[in-house]
Formats: structure tokens, sequence, C-alpha cells
């Protein structure tokens, strides 16, 4: 059986290299997660799940995700990546998490993103009492990796 994760925290990280998959595991390394394996998730938070600053994560284990991510090898070009997070009203409720990455300036992307929590919430019948947002934007030079994602772990 697995674990529910009750902790949780929303990191990010850019980076420039020579190829996009070097640029894309900087990035991970910057957010914290590059030394893991990250388990690509759906959007939800547990119930009572509680959102913490860092988690100190073992070198290698499997790691539950949301994230959003862009890469491109187009100098010049702005990409950027956001999580929102929409914190239940009520803690036996879960929390919701959305993911959304463009080729457009960070101000946009968190702007869709907050929206698509609120929507989320909207058609689920729910109410939030918060929604929070992460996110990162960089200007490629030759191959640029933007990377932002809400992580979850146990304590």
């Amino acid at each position: 059986m697995v674990q529910n994760p009750n902790i949780f925290s929303l990191v990010k990280g850019t980076a420039e290299e020579n190829t996009t998959l070097n640029a894309f595991d900087l990035s991970l390394l910057r957010a914290g997660v590059g030394d893991t394996n990250l388990v690509r998730m759906s959007s939800i938070i547990p119930p009572h799940c509680q959102l913490v600053d860092s988690i100190e994560l073992p070198k290698g284990a499997l790691i539950p995700v949301a994230y959003a991510q862009i890469t491109s090898t187009n100098p010049g070009e702005v990409i950027s990546a956001a999580i929102g997070v929409g914190l239940p009203e009520s803690p036996d409720e879960p929390g919701l998490i959305m993911e959304f990455e463009d080729t457009r300036e960070l101000s946009y992307v968190e702007a869709v993103v907050k929206q698509m929590v609120v929507d989320g919430y909207k058609y689920r019948n729910r109410k939030y009492r918060e929604v929070l947002t992460i996110g990162v934007e960089h200007t490629v030079e030759k191959a640029g990796a933007v990377f932002a994602a809400a992580v979850l772990w146990y304590k």
C-alpha cells in the first residue's frame, strides 16, 4: 500500500545549457529535485497535506510531483512555466494543482494557471481558501529550460 503524502512544497528552476536535456536536468537540480526520480502525477493534493518551505528528499527516491516544464532552442524566445495550487476551504477536502507552460511571459502564464485552479474548483462545486502560484521565466540563448512543480512527500 502507498502512503498518502502529508506535506508539499512548491519549487522552480531555470537553466541554460548546450542541449535541452542538460538544461532540463540543471533546472531540476536548481529546483532541488535533480537527484530524484520524478513520478508525474495528476493534480490532487491529499486532504490535510501541509505546505512547507522545503523538503529534504532522499537521493534516488521515487518522488510524486505535478509539474510544468518547457524547453527551447530558439535564441531570444521567452519560455515560462507555472504551477497553481488551490488550498481547500475545508482541510478534509483535497487541494488542486494546475500546471501550465508557454512561450509567453511569466505574468501571462501565472494568470492562466490561477484561472485554471479557480475553474477546477468551480466545476467540482468546492470552495478554496487560497490560490498559490509559483513560476519561472527564461530568455533562451542556446538551449533553455524552465521547471515549476508541486512536490509531495511524507514527514
